[in-house]
């Protein structure tokens, strides 16, 4: 497993970039990181006040440099991008993004041609798609996060409910990180009680609109976060070091991350959050859950949605 000499880089030093960081800091998997953004005094500062804490953590090399500077990098990742406003969809921000990434991708690849591009930005799964085309790199290596925050937002509201701790909650929310995304309650348990048998025997609480409340919840807790605070960053920087750590260490872990789908689920040609077996080399495979019917049609329309947008886009 390849966990010494490993280079990270991070394109973008804002809330979410800067805060994944301190999380791969934390989690000592790295020995080396970079970040890079077009505020170089940003950068400087988020690496000041990051290696000030070095001797608390595992050693670990931070500097804040130019794209020759991520030069070899195992894992690139992209938070670079305009910032989702209060009001505004995930979707609003596809033509802002696709300007940028056009001109951050080429020198991205140029210094680390062997690399794994893990894109953060939003809209992600399109983000990806088009990170994908320009890059020339294969499907494998062109990864998205996807659901994998969803998920775990979709866990914590059941844990919470059921009061259960949530990492014996199983469950995914799979298509667009965004508006269009699903809750995949056919697939739902816990320790492997069918989501509606646990109800049934144990709770006596789920009754009414239950389901589409939680779903909702889920879809809407960014737009909640947004305006209370600003922004989201905890959360996915933890979702984002969760991915980085599978490939790494190359654990083969099944997330539900974004990435390009040709066949599966009777889509093709668009990046979608779907279970996908995670590893040293990226994507591995990915995995076709048995969803229900109507969960089957819903996904379609999600990917349907994206490959939309994109049709409509500067792209």
């Amino acid at each position: 497993m390849k966990q010494k000499g490993v280079k990270v880089s991070i394109i973008g030093a804002g809330y979410v970039g800067s805060t994944t960081a301190y999380a791969l800091m934390i989690g000592g998997i790295a020995s080396e990181i970079v970040i890079v953004d077009i505020n170089k005094d940003k950068a400087d500062g988020e690496v000041m006040d990051l290696s000030h804490g070095a001797s608390f953590v595992q050693p670990v090399d931070i500097i804040a440099g130019g794209y020759s500077d991520t030069e070899n990098s195992d894992v690139v990742i992209i938070t670079a991008g305009a910032a989702q406003k209060e009001g505004e969809t995930r979707l609003d921000l596809v033509n802002k993004n696709i300007k940028i990434f056009k001109t951050m991708i080429p020198e991205i690849v140029k210094y680390s041609p062997n690399s794994i591009l893990l894109v953060v930005s939003n809209p992600v799964d399109i983000l990806s798609y088009i990170t994908y085309k320009i890059s020339g790199f294969p499907k494998e290596r062109v990864i998205g996060s996807g659901t994998v925050l969803d998920t775990s937002r979709f866990k914590h509201l059941l844990g919470e409910h059921f009061n259960i701790d949530v990492r014996n909650v199983h469950t995914y929310i799979m298509g667009e990180h965004g508006d269009s995304e699903i809750a995949t309650w056919s697939l739902t348990n816990i320790a492997g009680v069918p989501i509606d048998d646990y109800c049934n025997f144990y709770c006596n609480k789920c009754t009414g609109d239950f389901k589409y409340r939680f779903a909702e919840d889920v879809k809407n807790a960014a737009y909640e976060i947004i305006k209370k605070k600003g922004a989201t960053y905890y959360a996915v920087a933890l979702a984002v070091k969760r991915i980085v750590e599978a490939i790494i260490r190359d654990e083969n872990s099944i997330l539900t991350v974004s990435t390009l789908l040709e066949g599966e689920y009777g889509m093709d040609d668009v990046y979608l959050g779907v279970p996908s077996i995670v590893g040293i080399d990226g994507i591995r495979e990915i995995i076709q859950v048995p969803l229900s019917d109507e969960e089957k049609k819903e996904l379609i329309v999600s990917g349907d949605r994206l490959k939309d947008t994109l049709r409509q886009g500067e792209f």
